[in-house]
């Protein structure tokens, strides 16, 4: 390459990173609702809306970051393509990215993702690329960027690399400034799923570097290797079965999952993620998403601790995407009998722990 093909290559980064950014200048920052439970007395729920982004979900800032990152390492070039793995959520937002900046997009997933994501991620102008062996994304995914003379985004890989931790206005910062102002403005616990662990590992540090005394529990969903790999400490950790939660649990402790950052974990049954999503959607009056049930639960655990100690504080947790996207899901009841998954005998349990009941819920937890 002579010097004008480079510095032809170098304007074509600087515009697309300019173009980003001035995306990211636009767009307002996400809700933090108060969720009233007089029941808990002393314990102030929050949830952060994370659905609010232009592509609907939390993987919004993640795929700002990757694209931010891969450009300034030279590895998004004009006019080829970028694949990802993913089961939807952050191909939907990676699609919007590639389209702004006018690279094609190829999403690698699973055959059963949802309709609804598909859908989505062909509104952005993306492409899917379907495999029947989940445990093959990975090397499909490099294949075919290698195909294709593109990139691997790779974000399970980049996620906790790709985010600035420390601020610049990452998800940890908007949730200690929004709390500013609040009885207790420091949280006693965040709670947060692993999908790529990235997020989790931006929390977690940034809760370090700023010396708060907020703990981070994690949220696992029942057919994933993070929740084994942290109570073994063992990164090698396999998990042979697909998640039926999408967006979260993986087959294999992701390279941007960082337990150091972690307090405590908790593995909840799909049918109690579900379970708990069905409670919130009827409290909020709008469907959320399966990895919302998630994290939800992951909540109601850590407010009946802090309960049963006598302690009072607040507790953040995050709403991930709509539940809009899973009307043929999980809120199908064809869907869950295929599955044989059935939230209906832990939607009491939770209902009756926000009036005031002790919660009893079949997760397993560990502490680090």
């Amino acid at each position: 390459m002579d010097i004008s093909q480079s510095l032809s290559s170098r304007g074509w980064a600087d515009e697309a990173v300019a173009q980003i950014e001035a995306d990211q200048r636009r767009s307002a920052d996400t809700h933090l609702w108060k969720l009233e439970v007089p029941a808990l007395s002393g314990i102030d729920l929050y949830l952060k809306d994370e659905s609010t982004h232009p592509t609907g979900s939390l993987k919004h800032r993640l795929a700002r970051s990757l694209f931010l990152y891969a450009l300034c390492n030279g590895h998004i070039r004009e006019g080829a393509p970028v694949i990802e793995a993913s089961s939807g959520s952050t191909a939907v937002s990676e699609a919007y990215f590639a389209r702004m900046i006018g690279v094609p997009f190829y999403a690698v997933m699973p055959r059963t993702t949802s309709p609804e994501k598909i859908a989505a991620i062909e509104h952005f102008g993306g492409a899917s690329h379907f495999i029947d062996d989940g445990r093959r994304i990975y090397a499909e995914s490099a294949e075919l960027a290698a195909r294709l003379g593109g990139h691997f985004m790779d974000q399970f890989t980049y996620a906790e690399r790709a985010t600035d931790w420390r601020g610049n206005n990452n998800i940890a910062e908007s949730i200690f400034g929004q709390m500013r102002d609040e009885h207790h403005p420091i949280p006693a616990w965040i709670v947060m799923s692993p999908g790529t662990g990235g997020t989790t590992a931006t929390i977690g540090r940034y809760i370090r570097y700023k010396r708060h005394p907020t703990r981070l529990s994690v949220a696992d969903a029942e057919r994933s290797a993070f929740f084994d790999g942290y109570a073994t400490k063992n990164p090698d950790c396999r998990c042979e079965q697909p998640s039926r939660i999408e967006g979260i649990g993986r087959p294999r402790v992701e390279p941007s999952f960082v337990p150091g950052v972690i307090d405590h974990m908790v593995r909840i049954p799909d049918a109690v993620s579900l379970a708990a999503m069905r409670v919130l959607s009827k409290r909020i009056g709008r469907r959320v998403g399966g990895s919302t049930g998630t994290n939800f639960a992951g909540m109601c655990l850590a407010a009946s601790r802090m309960a049963a100690a006598g302690e009072s504080g607040s507790i953040v947790t995050l709403i991930c995407d709509s539940g809009e996207r899973y009307a043929n899901t999980y809120y199908s009841d064809d869907w869950l009998a295929e599955r044989q998954l059935d939230p209906a005998p832990h939607i009491p349990a939770i209902e009756a722990f926000l009036a005031g009941a002790p919660l009893d819920l079949p997760c397993r937890e560990c502490w680090g």
